[in-house]
């Protein structure tokens, strides 16, 4: 498009010397006479350009202007290309791989190798547990029916393992703690769900189009938030799981005792999760509060004991 290519235009005179006509009609797979058609409309937009003849001839943005409306420092965008390709290696996106190549294109040769130290000094690893080639799959598929707002249909398995075919009507991919999840209206609820995309076992597009609800992945969640019971628990953990223990709980919330055992008092939503959490502790915890709790963990820890009489 003619905007998309002057906007790359600028940006990529802002960031260097000097950019010949030819150079730029061989990016864009245009012609010399398009090149100079668009830089005429940049300079009529207000963007002072200057043309140089001769053999190191080509374009160049008046230097006084460049100083004062540089959109990306060097900086700047060894940042955004270091979250846009960790981003891109999780969903494969073309659009993405060409907004990678368009950004690296603008690095000055002179610059290039000082891009890619600033970019190997914070690394961002986005891979969610459990990816497969299948899961890219279905993460490309989800988009696509929320970008062309069609009926897409699973079959999904839920926590007790149980699997149910729904049509939905997908609104939002949400990546959260390492696993995507599908935010969607469920037509066999009626209602708003949230699902874990390792769950959905199979999937196909309805070719069917919808119309995109109001209600969005926030609104919701903040709804879900205020309807969940929370239940407050107290632990008591051994003095070897320190460091564990201050990986999943909140420093406030944990107390050292004269013993070294630690003492921790949080909140957490009542749902079976919490069980598989204090279990990964092994004999290192112990549940004191609230009672029932105590109570149910002693008859789960009673039936995993039977097994293996």
């Amino acid at each position: 498009m003619k905007i998309e290519r002057m906007l790359t235009i600028i940006v990529m005179l802002l960031n260097r010397n000097r950019v010949t006509a030819n150079e730029l009609a061989e990016k864009f797979e245009v012609s010399v006479r398009t090149i100079y058609r668009d830089i005429e409309t940049i300079n009529l937009a207000g963007i002072p350009i200057i043309s140089h003849s001769g053999n190191n001839g080509g374009f160049s943005i008046y230097e006084s202007y460049k100083l004062n409306h540089q959109v990306l420092t060097l900086n700047n965008l060894s940042s955004l290309l270091s979250v846009l390709k960790d981003i891109n290696s999780t969903v494969d996106d073309i659009e993405l791989e060409s907004t990678i190549e368009k950004l690296q294109n603008i690095v000055p040769e002179n610059k290039v190798d000082h891009l890619k130290l600033h970019m190997e000094q914070i690394i961002i690893d986005l891979h969610p547990y459990g990816d497969t080639p299948d899961q890219k799959t279905l993460v490309k598929t989800i988009r696509k029916a929320i970008t062309e707002t069609e009926l897409l249909t699973i079959d999904y398995r839920n926590y007790d393992n149980i699997v149910s075919k729904r049509q939905v009507e997908p609104m939002s991919l949400v990546f959260k703690n390492y696993t995507w999840y599908l935010f969607a209206y469920c037509l066999l609820k009626e209602d708003f769900r949230i699902f874990r995309v390792s769950r959905i076992s199979d999937f196909h597009l309805d070719n069917q189009s919808f119309k995109r609800r109001e209600k969005s992945y926030h609104e919701i969640t903040a709804l879900l938030n205020e309807q969940t019971t929370m239940t407050t628990i107290v632990l008591k953990v051994s003095p070897k799981m320190k460091s564990r223990v201050e990986d999943v709980f909140n420093k406030e919330d944990i107390e050292v005792l004269e013993t070294g055992e630690l003492l921790v008092t949080a909140t957490f939503p009542d749902k079976e999760w919490l069980f598989s959490l204090i279990f990964s502790f092994g004999e290192h915890i112990e549940i004191l509060a609230p009672k029932e709790m105590r109570q149910t963990m002693a008859s789960k820890l009673k039936l995993m004991a039977e097994k293996y009489h």
